[in-house]
């Protein structure tokens, strides 16, 4: 007769792993891929199977800037210049992906969960075809007015001359990252998170290798500066681009698309557009938003800018892994929809948020104890110093706030009430976090204490707001 030792969740049988070896178990499985039924099963090793490949391809995809100006670095300030400026102008793009990109991954989780994988192959191509539409017209007025783009964004006359062909390259070829970021999209609301890490993996492979070798002429490659850097990346993205296809097309995830899918339907693609066009400007109006809060702190000087720019550079790449989590219950919620059962696509939000506040409360109270020594990794200059000091204690201290409202915003898009959140953004970002920020920071006498607390401040409010409306249950009867 077997022995059982009883665990808090379930028997576990004598001498089999413990915790530790099933963890490292999961994670495995992540990795190369779970064919787990995501409507099934323990909801908790769902949110793991989904986040671990997820996480990895928000790092992944943060790797390609940073890339490019480590190699770009070393040809002096007009080529660093350029590549910013055209980062700037790319955010746009990103924005209509990320967008898209919502409305995708909301209609082909719907689908999967349905146990429809024809309609989500459908799906799948009315984006995709959603998304060359939209590249297309980007691309030409991109690629014919690139140096009278750059003048409107102030570049200097050296950046001109000598940039204009990158960004007539980036902004040119920008359908590759609308394809990027859409079909892994798709591959994440199917529930195949570790082929959309693995299209990155790639993608990134392939730019750090040609990077190098289009900048500085290495080996067969052509000497090509700062435009071998716009080369490179696009190469890399190109790649990662026909890897997904070939996926695709080949059957190696829940979607497969085929022949008789090959067909646009019009009035799909409104609908996805419907969703996806709230999408756009949710993330526009958060983007938006920090431009307004560096307006503010402009105020006080360089030295405030800067401290605040390295506090949030810290913060932004440290809660990578939460966005990992919340795109899993994305997934979750629309899958779960799908499938009919509108109760377990709410657990599945309430155990993310829980695994997400754990998460970041950590790593909060981590920036809140060690803030100095983290902020003096990147500078010593006492002027700067303090007040990235104050950006990165003041602003963990809502970090259990953020955990609830990341995961609530995502598992509104999941549902494909991308106008939920949308409204919300507004709201929280425009009319209640710029106005405090100025207030707190001039007539109240806070200076860029009052900047950070206000961002704090609204966020923790988003949270509690959109926690609030979760609870309403709306959300469940969400067509897509």
């Amino acid at each position: 007769m077997t022995e059982t030792i009883e665990t808090g969740a379930a028997p576990v049988a004598a001498g089999a792993p413990g915790p530790t070896a099933s963890a490292w178990a999961i994670i495995l499985e992540a990795l190369r891929g779970s064919r787990q039924d995501y409507t099934e099963g323990p909801i908790g090793r769902a949110v793991v199977l989904l986040a671990v490949p997820m996480v990895l391809e928000m790092v992944l995809e943060s790797v390609f800037a940073v890339v490019d100006v480590f190699w770009v670095s070393r040809l002096g300030a007009d080529a660093v210049a350029t590549v910013g400026i055209t980062e700037s102008m790319l955010a746009l793009i990103y924005a209509v992906a990320m967008g898209l990109s919502m409305g995708a991954a909301a209609t082909v989780a719907r689908r999967i969960g349905e146990k429809n994988p024809d309609g989500a192959a459908r799906a799948a191509v009315q984006s995709i075809g959603l998304g060359i539409a939209v590249a297309v017209p980007i691309g030409i007025l991109g690629a014919v007015f690139a140096p009278r783009l750059l003048a409107l964004m102030g570049a200097s006359p050296g950046v001109i001359t000598n940039g204009s062909s990158f960004t007539r390259i980036m902004l040119g070829a920008n359908v590759v990252i609308l394809l990027l970021f859409l079909i892994n999209a798709i591959f994440r609301g199917a529930g195949d998170a570790s082929i959309a890490m693995r299209s990155l993996w790639l993608a990134n492979a392939f730019n750090l290798v040609l990077d190098p070798c289009f900048i500085f002429g290495l080996g067969p490659f052509p000497k090509l500066g700062v435009v071998g850097a716009a080369v490179a990346t696009t190469c890399g993205r190109g790649i990662g681009v026909l890897f997904q296809f070939w996926t695709l097309s080949r059957g190696r995830g829940r979607v497969v698309i085929r022949r008789e899918h090959l067909s646009l339907d019009p009035a799909a693609m409104w609908r996805l557009l419907r969703i996806s066009g709230n999408g756009i400007i949710q993330v526009m109006i958060g983007t938006a938003s920090w431009v307004g809060v560096v307006r503010l702190l402009s105020g006080f000087g360089s030295a405030v800018v800067a401290g605040y720019t390295i506090g949030i550079r810290i913060i932004v790449f440290a809660i990578l892994p939460s966005w990992g989590l919340s795109n899993a219950a994305a997934t979750l919620v629309g899958q779960n929809l799908g499938a009919g059962k509108p109760d377990r696509a709410e657990r599945s939000v309430w155990i993310a948020a829980l695994y997400n506040m754990i998460f970041l409360g950590s790593v909060g109270l981590t920036f809140v104890l060690l803030a100095r020594p983290l902020i003096g990794l990147f500078t010593k200059d006492p002027a700067i110093t303090p007040f990235g000091i104050d950006c990165l204690r003041i602003i963990s201290y809502g970090f259990l706030f953020y955990a609830f409202g990341m995961v609530m915003t995502q598992a509104f898009n999941g549902a494909g009430d991308t106008w939920t959140p949308t409204r919300i953004n507004l709201f929280i970002f425009w009319l209640w976090e710029i106005p405090l920020g100025y207030v707190l920071s001039r007539p109240f006498g806070w200076g860029p204490r009052g900047v950070f607390a206000a961002i704090a401040i609204a966020f923790s409010t988003l949270a509690v707001v959109s926690v609030t409306i979760f609870r309403r249950g709306k959300w469940k009867l969400k067509k897509v």
